[in-house]
Protein backbone atom coordinates (compact mmCIF):
# COMPACT_ATOMS: atom_id res chain seq x y z
CA UNK A 1 0.00 0.00 0.00
CA UNK A 2 2.88 1.99 0.90
CA UNK A 3 4.44 1.82 -2.83
CA UNK A 4 0.86 2.58 -4.79
CA UNK A 5 0.86 6.20 -2.47
CA UNK A 6 4.50 6.40 -3.36
CA UNK A 7 3.28 6.18 -6.79
CA UNK A 8 0.69 8.40 -6.39
CA UNK A 9 3.21 11.56 -5.02
CA UNK A 10 5.50 10.74 -7.50
CA UNK A 11 2.46 11.03 -10.21
CA UNK A 12 0.97 14.51 -8.84
CA UNK A 13 4.50 15.65 -8.82
CA UNK A 14 5.21 15.12 -12.48
CA UNK A 15 1.66 16.64 -12.93
CA UNK A 16 3.02 19.63 -11.38
CA UNK A 17 6.11 19.99 -13.44
CA UNK A 18 4.15 19.57 -16.62
CA UNK A 19 1.89 22.37 -15.19
CA UNK A 20 5.08 24.59 -14.69
CA UNK A 21 6.92 23.71 -17.88
CA UNK A 22 3.37 24.60 -19.82
CA UNK A 23 3.30 28.28 -18.09
CA UNK A 24 6.80 28.59 -18.70
CA UNK A 25 5.87 27.72 -22.94
CA UNK A 26 3.45 30.34 -22.68
CA UNK A 27 4.84 33.32 -21.09
CA UNK A 28 7.94 32.95 -23.38
CA UNK A 29 5.49 32.97 -25.99
CA UNK A 30 4.06 36.29 -24.94
CA UNK A 31 7.49 37.79 -24.24
CA UNK A 32 8.94 36.95 -27.91
CA UNK A 33 5.32 38.25 -29.33
CA UNK A 34 6.10 41.73 -27.69
CA UNK A 35 9.56 41.53 -28.66
CA UNK A 36 8.07 40.91 -32.46
CA UNK A 37 5.84 43.97 -31.54
CA UNK A 38 8.82 46.26 -30.89
CA UNK A 39 7.59 46.87 -27.55
CA UNK A 40 11.21 45.47 -25.68
CA UNK A 41 14.45 44.56 -27.27
CA UNK A 42 16.11 41.16 -28.53
CA UNK A 43 18.12 42.12 -25.18
CA UNK A 44 15.50 42.69 -22.84
CA UNK A 45 13.66 39.44 -24.02
CA UNK A 46 16.58 37.39 -23.39
CA UNK A 47 17.12 38.43 -19.99
CA UNK A 48 13.03 37.92 -19.26
CA UNK A 49 13.54 34.39 -20.67
CA UNK A 50 16.50 33.42 -18.29
CA UNK A 51 14.81 34.74 -15.59
CA UNK A 52 11.65 32.79 -16.22
CA UNK A 53 13.91 29.56 -16.43
CA UNK A 54 15.16 30.72 -13.18
CA UNK A 55 11.73 30.60 -11.89
CA UNK A 56 10.99 27.07 -13.26
CA UNK A 57 13.98 25.73 -12.19
CA UNK A 58 13.32 27.36 -8.54
CA UNK A 59 9.49 25.79 -8.14
CA UNK A 60 10.51 22.27 -10.14
CA UNK A 61 13.29 22.09 -7.31
CA UNK A 62 11.15 22.79 -4.73
CA UNK A 63 8.48 20.12 -6.17
CA UNK A 64 11.54 17.44 -6.36
CA UNK A 65 12.22 18.49 -2.49
CA UNK A 66 8.73 18.31 -1.36
CA UNK A 67 8.24 14.75 -3.40
CA UNK A 68 11.72 13.51 -1.28
CA UNK A 69 10.23 14.19 1.65
CA UNK A 70 6.75 12.67 1.26
CA UNK A 71 8.30 9.69 0.06
CA UNK A 72 10.49 9.64 3.38
CA UNK A 73 7.27 10.57 5.32
CA UNK A 74 5.06 7.72 2.97
CA UNK A 75 8.19 4.73 3.53
CA UNK A 76 8.12 5.17 7.48
CA UNK A 77 6.91 2.13 9.22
Amino acid sequence: RREEMVKLARKVAEEGRVSIRAIRRDENEAVKKVEKEGAITEDESHKTQEQIQKLTDRFIAEIDKHLKQKETEIQEV
